[in-house]
C-alpha cells in the first residue's frame, strides 16, 4: 500500500492540530468561564484561579486529544501536530524539507481554525478568557519562560523519539506515552508559561485573540518558538547519540 501524498498527509496534520487546539485550549476556556466572576482580574483573567485540579483536567484534555490523533493519523502523517517536532525530525535527517514546510503551514492553519471555531461557538465570552493563550505568569522572566518551554518540550520530544521514532520501541504504546508526558508537563509547568510545547498551539489562540479584539500577546510569541524548538532539537540529537537510534533504524 503506497504512502499518502504530501497534500493528504498535510491535511491530516491540519485536522490533528485542529483537534488538539480545539479540545486542549477549549478546556482552558471552559475552566476560566467556570471561575470568572468570582476570581477574575482585569487584563489577566484567563490565567487566574486555575488551581492544580484544573491544571490536571486541562492536561488530561490535551492528552486525550493527542492520543486520539496519534491513533487516528499516526499511520498517515506521523501525527507531528507540532512545528517543533517537524523541525527536529527534519534536523536529524528523518524528514524532507519540503514536507516540513508543508506540515508547519497546515499545522498553523489547523490551530487557527480551531481557535476561530471556539469564538464562533462561544462568542465574545471566549475572547474575554484569552482563548487559552499561553503567556508568562507573574514573576516569570522572559528567559525563565524560554527555559521552561525548552525543558518541557525536551521531555515531549524524548518520549516521541523513544516510543514512536525508534523502530525498536514496543508497538502500540506511542500515543499513550506521548499523551501522558504532555499531561504531566501541563500539570507541572502550566502555571509558569501555560505549557505550550508547541508553536502552533500558541499561534492559533494568539491570532484569533488579536483579530477578535482581545489581548495582543504577540510580544511573547518568541518564547513559544525558541523554547519548544530548542528543546525538541536537543532531545532528538541526544536520543540519537545515547540510543544509537539511526544505526538501528
Amino acid at each position: 500500500m503506497s504512502e499518502p501524498g504530501l497534500l493528504k498527509r498535510s491535511i491530516a496534520e491540519l485536522i490533528g492540530t485542529y483537534v488538539l487546539v480545539f479540545l486542549g485550549t477549549g478546556s482552558v476556556v471552559t475552566t476560566v468561564l467556570l471561575i470568572q466572576g468570582t476570581d477574575s482580574i482585569p487584563g489577566n483573567s484567563f490565567n487566574v484561579g486555575i488551581d492544580i485540579a484544573a491544571w490536571f483536567a486541562i492536561g488530561i484534555a490535551f492528552a486525550i486529544a493527542i492520543i486520539a490523533m496519534i491513533y487516528a493519523f499516526g499511520h498517515i502523517s506521523g501525527t507531528h501536530i507540532n512545528p517543533a517536532v517537524s523541525i527536529a525530525l527534519w534536523a536529524t535527517g528523518r524528514f524532507p524539507a519540503k514536507d516540513m514546510v508543508s506540515y508547519i503551514v497546515f499545522q498553523l492553519v489547523g490551530a487557527s481554525l480551531a481557535s476561530f471555531t471556539i469564538v464562533a461557538i462561544l462568542g465574545s465570552r471566549a475572547v474575554a478568557t484569552g482563548l487559552g493563550a499561553t503567556a508568562m505568569f507573574d514573576g516569570v522572566s522572559y528567559g525563565q519562560a524560554i527555559l521552561c518551554e525548552a525543558v518541557a518540550t525536551f521531555f515531549l520530544m524524548l518520549t516521541i523519539m523513544g516510543s514512536a521514532v525508534d523502530k525498536r520501541a514496543p508497538a502500540g504504546f506511542a500515543g499513550l506515552a506521548i499523551g501522558l508526558v504532555v499531561a504531566a508537563d501541563i500539570i507541572v509547568v502550566g502555571n509558569i508559561t501555560g505549557s505550550s510545547l508547541n508553536p502552533a498551539r500558541t499561534f492559533g489562540p494568539y491570532l484569533a485573540d488579536f483579530l477578535m479584539g482581545g489581548t495582543n500577546f504577540w510580544w511573547q510569541f518568541p518564547i513559544y518558538i525558541v523554547g519548544p524548538i530548542v528543546g525538541a532539537l536537543v532531545a532528538a540529537f541526544l536520543y540519537d547519540y545515547v540510543a544509537e537510534a539511526k544505526e538501528n533504524n
